[in-house]
């Protein structure tokens, strides 16, 4: 198995995991209620998705 010929130093280490930046989730509002909810998913507050009933709340 392959194993590394130097130590890598901090700021080497550093600087490739500078890139792993998450990024906020993608809202939109609902066209019931206009709450904030997540894309492509059933509406928290009415309930409803694809403009259909489809939870109890």
């Amino acid at each position: 198995m392959p194993v590394p010929k130097r130590k890598m130093s901090r700021s080497k280490t550093r600087s490739r995991r500078s890139m792993w930046k998450t990024t906020a989730a993608a809202t939109s509002a609902c066209p019931q209620c206009q709450q904030p909810k997540l894309q492509h998913t059933a509406c928290p507050t009415c309930g409803t998705y694809n403009r259909r009933q489809v939870l109890d709340v």
